[in-house]
């Protein structure tokens, strides 16, 4: 279906609608609409439409609800009908057609979105009848106004007639009273100019009133006013007489030439035939030779293979051109047709694509035969050819012409034909005459093909015409031409402008069609002219004219009475049958149901070979077994009653495949018909269509991206309003009373510290705690533990928050509010810590200078200057921190006081650190400094390079401090290091918090809280975080988990599904946005850990917001008011992605499979519910094995385990695993699809498995993908079944003369690909094909895999192996885990016998380079400065395909190979990206260009550089022991 176009503003034109002037007949014929169901019937040209764009108009401005549907028999129609009331009426106006795949077939919520979008719907009819039989449309809710135009039409089986009898008559009557609320019949309002079909006036108005619930009628009131706006052309007539050649033969020598040829053609030398008799005799009794044995006596019975039909059909049109036209016009086209045909024939032009190789040699042989005599350009030979009825055509056109020159008016005229070809030669004529070449600039209109997939010989003279339909009428518009040659398809339905004078060159066929042509000649003075043979019938227009007079006096009585519905035809109501889904109304008719399940069998997935069809086979057949054998062929032919069986497609389970109807029917469609109601009911209680009536891929529920962006919008809204954050606050006070926890913190190499909590922790097990890892201490493990059951005093608390305010304050000062304790968490040693009474009574000593008011310039409670301090404490080695007395100075590490004096270089240097005091005394000691390490996140691992540091760490960084310039922290040295600690400790608990609040609230009831926390601290990290362990890696191996549980569920719980519904049912289930939006109605983004952890900015947490804004979780300077913090404010919602969401599920699943194996995998999904009843995988594989066994068991299957080295239990699993959905044998059930979908799976999942698992690999998830790739892709795995095989051992006994009888080795290799059970010739083909291509190149591709150092992309692709060779392998692996009751040890072991553990293997440990060529061009490109374009161009000629590689518009590379099929496109493009690659040198693009991008799409955006921990200056922090 076409999309619903508007003007760019839903439909509803802006601009001022043009003002035209109502005429009175029309204003009587709208009044009247008004009122009640009318067929207004006016000549073209007097308006009708307008009175239908004013009915609309007033409809829209009437009912707020209801649509008013207009209607139209052609695509054209409907354009140009909805162009005309989109700028007439200012509302949206939704045009639909049927021009392209209709949509309307799979989307109900389309339909809805149309029905609230638009009030006014243009569509053609069938578009509207589809969306009222499957339900999407209640015409008595929905429609108020249904306009027909060219209503003539609703006769019979037309889709305006069905409209109104399936959807019209069941609704009740309109009644004074309804509303818009009330569901009853529309208003009708029909518009024709010729509302009847035949000679029988009476007849015809009474069918079609009652058709369309209306009356027919014209202006009773104001007939003279419309008698001046109809012009009524002049009627002329031209008689001619018939060629003589007619009873005589016909001369022309082309023609008989020809019919030579054609008259000794033989039906049995056709390739058709061949064909079909070539399979016949290789098939065994069974439905498949049945079906062949049909078809081949058909084709010899009718006669209507591609080439003997089409040639035929020459002939007859060649025949009528010459009586029509002459002997020059039938030579001159067969010379053309078979210059045509000899092009199309050639087997490197692409003219008629749908012509088979052989039809072509075959149609080339015979017509190379024809001995063509060209025809001679002269006009005096043409114009001596020509018939009379010609030169009557010539004199007409040239005396209308100047008769219209005479009155100074340009003439435009259109010629009617009634043969398409015979339009064709007849313009090429009045181009060669000069006569007419002068005056008249020819077009042709032949209308569209009906489908784009027509098969006939005769099509080529489509290719004849030089413009297209749209250029020839836009031409006519602007007078660059003045005369068309048309079919019948300018009678109605297309946009063309009043003529001049309008001429049928052959009579009009009825009453209909004589008016409708008539109808364009509606200039002043135009003239209607008929072509009539001498000694035809030329009293039929005076019979047409009293018709017309008879429906003039019809529609203008008012004494007619409206009838009721038309009776229903006896042949159609014969064997009627429907059936209709109460819930939505949907209905399926025995007339509809052959379309409908043609729809069904198309959207089941064909594997890349021609689309599914139902086979339909009458009962008795058409031909009696062997009739093409016969003597006597026509001997007692059947006449009925007739029976019908329907096959469906293998890939639905056995009972769904077959249908019959019993012979009790009167017409061999009838019975197909039947057959196919009850195979589509059948169908929709199977559970395989919805209550639409549609397959189930149109109605899974569709992608709710917006619905889940509208939920975290709200997430973000609620966030903003309340003033907390989306993430959780792992330190949130749970209790009303105000308590604090004492919780025992130990170190290793520290002393211990308590902890104080406002909740009490949770008991972390051993495992769960960190290391930290400490420049000149190495890895150092801590504990946290519980320390006393009672709640601490009072006077612990106080003394915590004074002891915590100091240990917080000594590097983060400048970011915590001065004074302001209240923090959420505190610290206190635990017992007497070593040197506690030194520091102790320093720091009584400051406290007394402070209070006396003695101190310096910087000092504080815990701050001293260090010249008072050291003469007073005689200058301790001791101390741990020390720094500048300005408030901007770094805290430094006292290495040593220095008593030596300095040299006189140092002493410049000295004094030009402290150019601030010019006359400052030097005096002894001077302090020995360096600052602390860079390394503050102690939760980082030490890189290699930083444990060789360790060893001999650099020491180039002292410098000098005067005394009297700097200040001593008067803390302990363990004191100082827990101040640098902490913060990397309280960034670990909080995680494990956020974690611990996880599992006793999204998993309080699940085994999923089991999950050790570390494992789920990796899976609830957002690389956001930047933290170094983050979801990415868990996501990977978590998505693949789920894929493979959902696939096996599904395949469990709908056993009858084909694999088009698995896949888009499993597709649906895992997409990001399915699991975004449980993940949003499970709250999961609370604990998703996405802040960033910067240890240079860090500051404590408070338990009451600082100066009464908002605290954060984020363990950043969030109370700032820089730019940029309000920045990263305003990103927090913007983090919170659905990508993140879905990525977290999957990270948990991940993690959950990692800990529990697929069970507990389960159990996590679970959680989230994802629309489908979860069950532990042995329970799904048993009722995987719920089939029933076959008894005859193909003896090949023996070789197949071989191959695979495994033995089925079930071989009936072996079997489906072997069956193409073309296979008709008796040996199978299902086709292969469903295996291939399970078996794809859990090659992913063993691939995905042994990746992340790879020892010393830690792959990302980019390299995990792309080397995927390398084992799943359908290249690889096409090669893996083409390379295996198995040897089977036999002698044959051979004579000869010395040796007599003897037996030889007749040893013979068989391929797993021969062993595919199907029975099409086609999949033949294309078999032996690949293999031929696999012979010439499989040596090549088996050495690059085994000893290439880079992946060999091209020369797999160049085996251009149809899709189901590679889906043999996955369906194979598919029927192994099944037979093995769910073992993927089983399945690891057929991939190693199938060779792609060893390619798995070699990829990982040789580190095989798997950048795809394509993606390593892409990426070189993206690294260039500046960046450059790459573009692929692939053209194809005369049999080849070539691809050109353009950097920036400049050719690189070009390939070219010869073209065999769409996978031919593909292998030039990747070996021109190779030999690009090659040419550029880009070998320095990786897999980590890919990687990073993918590890970082979450990170913010902001530059942390100043940020980053760098390892150069990991030297040791002061020793603690």
């Amino acid at each position: 279906m076409s999309t619903v176009e508007d003007d760019g503003s839903n439909g509803v034109d802006t601009s001022t609608p043009p003002i035209i002037h109502t005429r009175a007949y029309q204003q009587e014929l709208l009044d009247e609409s008004l009122h009640r169901n009318i067929v207004i019937a006016l000549d073209t040209g007097s308006g009708k439409t307008h009175i239908a764009v004013l009915r609309m108009k007033h409809e829209a401005e009437r009912e707020p609800r209801k649509v008013s549907w207009f209607i139209a028999p052609t695509v054209a129609l409907v354009e140009q009908q909805c162009e005309v009331i989109k700028s007439a009426i200012p509302v949206p106006v939704g045009l639909v057609s049927g021009s392209s795949e209709p949509n309307q077939w799979k989307d109900a919520s389309l339909w809805r979105r149309i029905l609230s979008s638009y009030r006014i719907m243009v569509t053609t009819p069938q578009v509207l009848l589809d969306a009222l039989h499957h339900g999407y449309i209640d015409m008595g809710s929905d429609i108020g106004l249904l306009v027909f135009d060219e209503a003539h039409h609703a006769i019979g089986k037309h889709p305006y007639n069905m409209i109104m009898k399936r959807h019209y008559f069941d609704l009740p009557p309109r009644i004074d009273g309804n509303n818009s609320t009330s569901r009853v019949r529309p208003m009708v309002l029909g518009l024709t100019a010729s509302p009847t079909y035949g000679n029988n006036v009476d007849a015809a108005f009474r069918e079609l009133e009652k058709n369309l619930d209306s009356t027919i009628r014209s202006s009773r009131n104001n007939r003279e006013e419309l008698a001046q706006f109809v012009q009524r052309p002049v009627f002329k007539h031209v008689l001619y007489t018939s060629p003589v050649h007619v009873w005589d033969g016909i001369p022309s020598v082309n023609y008989q030439a020809l019919q030579a040829v054609v008259a000794t053609m033989d039906i049995e030398d056709d390739p058709a035939v061949i064909a079909l008799r070539t399979r016949l005799a290789k098939l065994e009794h069974g439905d498949d030779r049945r079906r062949v044995d049909q078809k081949l006596s058909r084709a010899i019975d009718k006669q209507d293979t591609f080439t003997h039909k089409g040639l035929r059909d020459f002939v007859r049109t060649t025949e009528e051109i010459c009586i029509e036209l002459g002997t020059w016009a039938a030579d001159w086209y067969v010379a053309k047709v078979i210059e045509r045909a000899k092009e199309a024939a050639n087997p490197y032009n692409n003219i008629m694509s749908a012509w088979q190789e052989k039809e072509k040699s075959y149609l080339l042989g015979i017509i190379s035969r024809v001995r063509i005599v060209q025809p001679s350009d002269d006009p005096d030979v043409i114009m001596e050819t020509l018939t009379d009825k010609v030169h009557q055509l010539l004199d007409t056109l040239i005396t209308e012409e100047a008769t219209f020159r005479s009155l100074d008016e340009d003439y435009s005229g259109l010629i009617f034909v009634t043969r398409r070809d015979t339009v064709l030669v007849l313009a090429e004529l009045l181009r060669r005459i000069p006569e007419t070449s002068q005056l008249f600039r020819v077009g042709c209109l032949l209308g569209s093909s009906a489908s784009f997939k027509r098969h006939a010989f005769l099509d080529i003279t489509r290719s004849m015409l030089d413009e297209s339909q749209s250029d020839t009428l836009r031409d006519f518009k602007i007078g660059d031409k003045n005369l068309i040659v048309s079919t019948s398809v300018a009678e109605e339905g297309i946009d063309i402008q009043a003529c001049g004078s309008v001429v049928r060159f052959d009579v009009p066929p009825n009453v209909v069609s004589w008016a409708q042509s008539r109808g364009r000649a509606r200039r002043k003075r135009s003239s209607f002219i008929i072509m009539f043979e001498a000694t035809g019938p030329q009293d039929v227009v005076r019979k047409w004219e009293e018709t017309e007079q008879q429906m003039m006096a019809a529609y203008n009585d008012p004494g007619r009475d409206l009838a009721g519905p038309a009776e229903e035809e006896e042949e159609e109501m014969d064997g009627y049958v429907e059936f209709e889904v109460a819930s939505t109304g949907a209905i399926v008719t025995i007339h509809s149901a052959i379309p409908h399940l043609n729809h069904f069998c198309a959207v089941i997935p064909s594997g890349g070979q021609d689309s599914h069809v139902p086979i339909y086979e009458l009962d008795p057949p058409d031909y009696v077994e062997g009739w093409h054998m016969l003597q006597d062929r026509y001997a007692g032919l059947y006449k009925g009653p007739w029976g019908a069986t329907v096959t469906l497609p293998r890939a639905l389970p056995t009972h769904l495949q077959k249908f019959t109807t019993p012979r009790v029917h009167g017409t061999k469609r009838r019975a197909e018909q039947r057959a196919a109601f009850e195979a589509y009911v059948q169908l929709y209680k199977a559970g395989l269509l919805n209550n639409h009536l549609l397959p189930l891929s149109s109605a899974i529920e569709p992608d709710k991206k917006e619905e889940v962006e509208a939920m975290l919008a709200e997430v973000a809204k609620r966030a903003s309003t309340a003033q907390v954050t989306v993430q959780v606050d792992p330190w949130a006070v749970v209790r009303d009373e105000p308590v604090w926890f004492v919780h025992e913190l130990a170190v290793s190499g520290l002393p211990t510290v308590n902890l104080f909590t406002r909740n009490p922790l949770p008991a972390f097990a051993q495992e769960d705690f960190p290391s930290l890892y400490i420049p000149g201490s190495g890895e150092v493990s801590m504990t946290i533990h519980a320390a006393q059951p009672k709640p601490a005093s009072s006077d612990q608390v106080q003394r915590a928050r004074r002891w915590s305010y100091a240990l917080f304050s000594r590097l983060h000062g400048s970011r915590m509010e001065r004074d302001n304790d209240d923090f959420s968490y505190l610290f206190l040693p635990a017992g007497e810590w070593p040197e506690d009474t030194d520091w102790e009574a320093r720091r009584r000593w400051q406290g007394g200078r402070v209070s006396r008011g003695e101190v310096q310039q910087g000092e504080t409670p815990f701050m001293a200057n260090a010249a008072v301090f050291g003469e007073v404490f005689s200058y301790p080695r001791g101390i741990s921190m020390v720094r500048g007395i300005s408030k901007f100075d770094k805290p430094l590490r006292l290495v040593d006081w220095r008593y030596d004096p300095l040299t006189a270089e140092e002493e410049e240097e000295f004094r030009a650190a402290y150019e601030a005091y010019p006359d400052m005394p030097i005096t002894y000691p001077l302090m020995v400094v360096k600052p602390f390490p860079r390394r503050r996140n102690f939760l980082i691992p030490f890189t290699e390079d930083d444990k060789s540091k360790l060893i001999s760490p650099a020491d180039n960084s002292q410098f000098l401090l005067h005394p009297q310039h700097t200040l001593v922290e008067l803390a302990s040295r363990y004191e100082v290091h827990y101040t640098l600690l902490i913060p990397s400790i309280l960034r670990w608990l909080s995680m494990a918090l956020t974690v611990h609040s996880l599992r006793i609230g999204l998993f309080a009831n699940s085994p999923v809280a089991s999950v050790p926390l570390t494992d789920l601290i990796t899976a609830t990290t957002a690389p956001a975080s930047q933290e170094r362990d983050h979801y990415q890696r868990l996501e990977t191996l978590g998505d693949t988990v789920l894929k493979f549980i959902t696939s096996n569920q599904l395949y469990a719980e709908f056993p009858l599904w084909h694999e088009g519904y698995l896949s888009r049912k499993k597709d649906h289930m895992v997409a990001n946005v399915s699991l975004a939006k449980e993940a949003v109605h499970k709250s999961l983004y609370k604990w998703i850990i996405r802040d960033r952890f910067v240890p240079r900015k860090w500051k404590p947490h408070y338990a009451s917001p600082p100066n009464s804004s908002s605290s954060d979780v984020v363990e950043v300077d969030e109370a700032a008011t820089s730019k940029k913090d309000v920045k990263d404010k305003k990103k927090k919602a913007e983090d919170l992605s659905t990508k993140m969401l879905a990525d977290v599920v999957e990270s948990l699943i991940g993690a959950a499979y990692e800990h529990g194996g697929f069970d507990m995998a389960i159990h996590c999904v679970e959680t989230f519910g994802l629309g489908l009843s979860w069950q532990k995988l042995p329970p799904r594989i048993e009722a995987m094995h719920k089939v029933e066994d076959l008894d005859d068991i193909p003896d090949q299957l023996a070789l197949v385990e071989k191959m695979i080295n495994y033995r089925f239990s079930r071989r009936t699993f072996l079997v489906q695993a072997l069956t193409h959905a073309s296979y008709q044998g008796d040996s199978a059930a299902m086709s292969l699809e469903r295996l291939e979908f399970l078996g794809d799976s859990a090659l992913d999942m063993i691939v995905v498995d042994y990746l992340y698992h790879a020892p010393g690999k830690n792959y990302t998830p980019g390299y995990m993908h792309i080397k995927k790739e390398a084992v799943v892709n359908s290249h690889i795995l096409a090669y893996t079944c083409l390379n295996t095989s198995v040897d089977v051992e036999s002698a044959m006994p051979t004579w000869s003369p010395t040796d007599g009888l003897a037996m030889v080795d007749d040893t013979q290799r068989i391929h797993l690909w021969q062993c595919l059970l199907h029975s099409s010739h086609r999949v033949l083909e294309d078999q032996n094909l690949t293999f031929l291509r696999y012979q010439k190149r499989g040596a090549a591709i088996g050495h690059a895999l085994e000893h290439d150092t880079v992946y060999p992309w091209a020369t797999l692709t160049s085996l251009q192996a149809p899709k189901f060779i590679s889906d043999m392998v996955e369906s194979i692996l598919g029927a192994v885990y099944i037979d093995s009751f769910g073992s993927l040890d089983a399945v690891r072991d057929v991939m190693r016998a199938l060779g792609l553990m060893r390619i798995l293997e070699r990829v990982v440990h040789d580190d095989v380079d798997v950048l795809h060529p394509v993606s390593r061009l892409e990426i070189w490109a993206a690294k260039q400065q500046p960046q450059k374009e790459i573009e692929y161009v692939l053209t194809k000629a005369k049999g080849k395909v070539s691809c050109v590689v353009l950097v920036d518009e400049k050719e690189l590379v070009k390939v070219t190979a010869s073209y065999r099929s769409k996978v031919s496109e593909d292998e030039v493009r990747f070996t021109a990206a190779e030999r690009a690659n090659a040419k550029v040198n880009a070998n320095d693009v990786s897999v980590d260009d890919i990687s990073s991008d993918m590890e970082d799409e979450d990170a913010p955006e902001d530059d942390i550089a100043e940020e980053e921990e760098t390892p150069e200056d990991d030297e040791a922090i002061p020793d603690a022991s």
